[in-house]
């Protein structure tokens, strides 16, 4: 909507963007001044013709122009208001819609919220076919060997016992009970039978117990007290039950800044004045500073840290050089911005005050930059409160006396000049121009002056140099005066380029010119930016685990940069690329240059170069004692061919929608996978969605978004696992995340602890399930096999119900949900065990096919010795169904034992109790006289052959299992096992120093 006018006489109306970009601090927009004097809020008699660009999702841009009474004026992004917005501060605002509905900017950036899978269980259907197909063989392998049969024994079929076809034609209830369709047919009618006996195949009880197992799983994530936040009082919530194993694969973090990284909190820390640094002893400032200005009557919001020396320096009668460029320090502090003093609606007794019958408003600053923020919040601690801000002038309360102050002209920051500049006029008619900027566009354009100024100078860039490396943002301020005849200049030029149609942002920085040279140097500054707890921690044990770390951000590109150095992200030996692109043409030519200059590689080698390259580690794992690791490629990430150094990507939402919309993707992804790091400045939310699509839709890699905004939601939706903090921007991330945390700093310990869990025992558990079911119907397959090609069942019905229900049901999900391969301790520390997760090692196709050949062994194994021990007895086939039934169960949970790695007391129930179960089950049904196994249990448990013949099965069937394992283990040890053995080593010295200790 374009603002035609607004409440304030000037046509000034504040807004909060935070469902657009997540940003909650206020933000200005102005209604021109030819309309805002024709409208109140109860006339509204304008006309006029708007034309604008055709919608699109830039959010940060607006090219239009409104023709009024005759005359043309342009319209900016200062001048609309975007749907999604809020109102702040402005009692109503009157405009014209120029998009509606689905054109609207916050909707061509919303997106349809997918419903989201996990990848092992893809995987899982994906050899469910295989078995389907195994299946179906198995049954056309029983029908054409029945066919077979019937064909050679055709001439027998009348007399042959357990079949007498005359008999079944022709006896005495005259065929009513069975008649005799021929051969196809008896051979479709035996493949028929065939599906029915071997059902079990298809593992259709796994999906069942895969989400008991997720359901307990989500259940110890929930209860985890480190991921509880004290601070908000939330803990960990589980929004998805269906993708918990992902977590163990996660090879992409998406994460926003505002709310996600930060609390979103800047605080003033260093100066630089007059050559002098002050911040080294910061005290609060208290009740006593206040009291020591009279005339006050309003105080921050919030405390603000200041130091005494130069507290007492500023509050000094002295018209020493020293206290003067004090003074203009912080005039500058609180007149170089764009931030909209807030005063509290009600006046509070002793508002930090120690005097209970003074009454102080409290006093809070909003603004598009929290640097900003800071810098007025500081100078307001030290005696300079901007008081009052409208379109044409500010109002600056000085230790209690107020200072107006005209604005002539603001000109912006921009990332081209890296600095911002307003030009004021004070009482006295003396303009200056006040400067603020980064120092290395602020050195340039200052004055050549005496042998003073350039000490002043040298310790100036001392100061910087080591607020740096503490880690602080900096600034340099400076300002001088104007004469006349520059004013004037300045104004002509400024007119000129304020209103123009084309190349606004190229002319008015053309004029700032002008007026930005020959300045005064006044000092520097020095801001903390308040990090999550835990962040920079977090990030480094992510990028050790080989998870690469992008922060996507709509925050401006200096800041993005800084908040990157401040959590560890970006370095100082990082080259940074930057793409800052204001054309297809010019986005094509930069993402050139960064390939042809660094020698990356391109992506058209196809997606097999790819996989490797992304699959591979960091390194070798390195472990105390003298472990050895295996030895695992090597790759590091932002050290591609050609390069030396690592790289990081920087780049902004304007050459994102040139970008991700033409034909420049191929380029963005060989260069963005090729950086260490990569920063996404000024994003829109859908560009958000489009990076983390680019990486899914060209890699096979896991993707995780993390945010708290609703600007986050579709980044969100997008990814293959959605994470939303619960912060101080509204529920909507929350409510569109799979799983949602108190602080990022949880994220480390959600994927390297719980993540790896997660993935390692759900994997085993599909192949267990898939082992489970498969050697009890080769079981059956070799029976029929043995017996004519019948497809009757030496088992009892009850037996092959309880077998997936009772039998062995109840071990898998405890161990799915229970069982650890390692410690949270040793996975916290070994970040780069959690590679074991996207490198597929826990489940992959290699693994399924041994599991099959191995199944194949026991089956065989299961079948025929007891057929080789029992030989020449005279077992009936229901005692030798009551066998299998005992040994098959025992065998697949002895298979199961070899493999648990964390034994408890409940396990050992579940595993041992199962069986006990199963002879159970089997007593009771065998005691039932109208069963055809009648009292068979009874007699075999008599007699020792049966009792060998099991233990027989077990070692024999798991030998060759067991070998691998303690060679590959010996010889080939997984990161992992050693990882195991180092844990149970120290786990031993700590129990032999607590002999010791307790035997002296």
């Amino acid at each position: 909507m374009v603002l035609l006018g607004t409440s304030d006489p000037s046509g000034l109306a504040y807004i909060q963007t935070m469902n657009l970009d997540g940003e909650s601090n206020l933000k200005t927009r102005y209604a021109k001044q030819e309309t805002a004097s024709a409208v109140s809020s109860e006339v509204c008699d304008v006309s006029g013709i708007i034309r604008c660009e055709q919608p699109n999702r830039n959010i940060y841009e607006f090219t239009a122009n409104i023709e009024f009474n005759g005359i043309k004026f342009s319209l900016s992004q200062s001048n609309i208001v975007l749907r999604g917005c809020q109102l702040k501060n402005t009692d109503w605002i009157i405009g014209v819609v120029v998009y509606a509905g689905q054109e609207t900017k916050a909707m061509l950036n919303s997106a349809a919220s997918p419903s989201k899978r996990s990848r092992l269980e893809c995987y899982m259907n994906r050899e469910t076919l295989w078995l389907s197909i195994f299946l179906f063989i198995m049954c056309l392998v029983v029908a054409l060997g029945m066919c077979l049969w019937l064909v050679r024994h055709e001439n027998q079929l009348d007399t042959l016992p357990y079949y007498r076809k005359r008999y079944l034609n022709n006896g005495p209830d005259n065929g009513k009970k069975y008649k005799f369709y021929g051969i196809p047919m008896e051979a479709f009618f035996s493949f028929l039978s065939s599906v029915i006996v071997f059902q079990i195949m298809i593992p259709i009880s796994l999906y069942i117990t895969m989400e008991l197992v997720r359901l307990g799983q989500s259940y110890f994530m929930i209860e985890d007290l480190d991921m509880y936040d004290a601070n908000s009082g939330s803990r960990f919530q589980c929004r998805s039950l269906n993708i918990n194993e992902d977590l163990g694969q996660i090879r992409y973090v998406f994460s926003d800044k505002t709310g996600t990284l930060t609390e979103n909190k800047m605080e003033f820390r260093r100066a630089s004045v007059n050559g002098k640094n002050y911040g080294s002893s910061l005290l609060t400032a208290d009740n006593n500073s206040a009291a020591d200005i009279p005339k006050q009557r309003w105080k921050l919001k919030s405390e603000i840290a200041v130091d005494p020396k130069l507290m007492i320096m500023l509050h000094k009668n002295s018209n020493r050089d020293e206290r003067i460029t004090a003074h203009e320090f912080f005039l500058t502090l609180a007149a170089c911005n764009t931030v909209i003093p807030i005063l509290s609606d009600g006046v509070f007794s002793g508002c930090g005050t120690s005097k209970s019958n003074e009454f102080v408003k409290c006093i809070d600053y909003q603004g598009e930059s929290p640097d900003e923020q800071a810098l007025v919040s500081a100078a307001s601690a030290y005696g300079y409160t901007l008081f009052e801000r409208t379109s044409g002038h500010i109002v600056i309360d000085i230790n209690g006396e107020k200072l107006r102050l005209d604005v002539l002209g603001l000109h912006e920051f921009d990332s081209v000049r890296k600095r911002m500049s307003v030009v004021i006029r004070f009482p006295d008619n003396v303009v200056k121009v006040l400067v603020k900027g980064a120092d290395t566009s602020m050195f340039s354009i200052l004055a050549n002056g005496s042998e003073s100024s350039n000490s002043l100078l040298q310790a100036t860039q001392s100061h910087l140099s080591e607020y740096s490396s503490q880690g602080l943002r900096t600034l340099v301020v400076a300002s001088r005066s104007l004469s006349d005849a520059e004013l004037r200049e300045w104004q002509s030029r400024y007119g000129e380029a304020s209103t123009a149609l084309t190349d606004r942002a190229t002319k008015l920085r053309h004029t700032a010119g002008l007026i930005e040279c020959n300045l005064n140097l006044l000092g520097a500054t020095g801001i903390e930016d308040k990090l999550q707890e835990g962040v920079p921690e977090a990030i480094e044990s992510l990028r050790q685990a080989g998870i690469k770390v992008w922060v996507l951000t709509g925050d401006k590109q200096e800041t993005a940069i800084s908040i990157g150095l401040s959590c560890k992200l970006l370095s100082a030996d990082m080259q940074q690329i930057i793409i800052n692109g204001t054309s297809e043409e010019e986005c094509r030519n930069l993402l050139g240059d960064a390939i042809g200059k660094y020698g990356v590689r391109s992506s058209s080698r196809g997606h097999q170069n790819l996989k490797h390259k992304t699959s591979a580690e960091d390194g070798d794992l390195d472990l105390p004692n003298g472990s050895k690791s295996t030895s695992l490629p090597k790759w590091n990430p932002g050290k591609e061919e050609g390069t030396t150094t690592s790289l990081a990507l920087i780049i902004d939402g304007n050459s994102l929608v040139y970008i991700l919309e033409k034909d420049l993707e191929s380029e963005l992804f060989d260069l963005a996978t090729s950086c260490k790091v990569v920063l996404c400045c000024r994003v829109a939310p859908l560009q958000k969605a489009g990076i983390v699509d680019l990486i899914k839709s060209r890699t096979d890699d896991m993707t995780l978004a993390i945010g708290d905004g609703a600007n986050d939601v579709s980044m969100i939706q997008m990814a293959d696992v959605g994470v939303g903090i619960c912060g101080q921007e509204g529920r909507q991330a929350v409510m569109a995340s799979d799983f949602a945390m108190g602080q990022f700093q949880f994220l480390k310990r959600l994927l390297l602890v719980h993540g790896h869990w997660n993935y390692q025992r759900v994997g085993y558990l599909v192949l267990y399930n898939f082992y489970r079911n498969a050697v009890f119907v080769l079981m059956l397959f070799w029976y029929i096999l043995c017996t004519a090609f019948s497809t009757t069942s030496a088992l009892t019905d009850w037996s092959s119900v309880f077998y997936s229900v009772i039998y062995t049901s109840v071990p898998t999900i405890f161990v799915g949900i229970l069982d650890k391969d390692l410690s949270h301790k040793t996975l916290l520390q070994y970040p780069k065990l959690y590679g074991t997760g996207y490198r597929q090692e826990a489940y992959n196709m290699q693994l399924f096919w041994i599991t099959m050949i191995d199944t194949v062994w026991q089956s065989l194994v299961l079948f025929y010795t007891p057929l080789f021990t029992y030989k020449d007895s005279s077992i009936d086939i229901w005692s030798m169904g009551s066998l299998w039934t005992i040994a098959v169960v025992i065998l697949v949970n002895a298979h199961l034992a070899m493999d648990i790695n964390r034994w408890l007391l409940i396990t050992h129930l579940a595993v041992w109790g199962s069986i006990i179960i199963t002879y159970g089950c089997m007593v009771i049904l065998d005691s039932i006289p109208a069963f055809p196994n009648y009292w068979t249990i009874y007699h075999l448990a008599r007699s020792p052959t049966y009792w060998i013949t099991i233990l027989l099965i077990i070692i024999v069937a798991l030998l060759p299992r067991f070998t691998c394992k303690v060679v590959y283990q010996i010889f080939w040890p997984s990161d992992i096992q050693i990882a195991r053995e180092a844990e149970l080593l120290r786990k031993r010295q700590n129990r032999s120093q607590s002999r010791q200790q307790g035997s002296s």
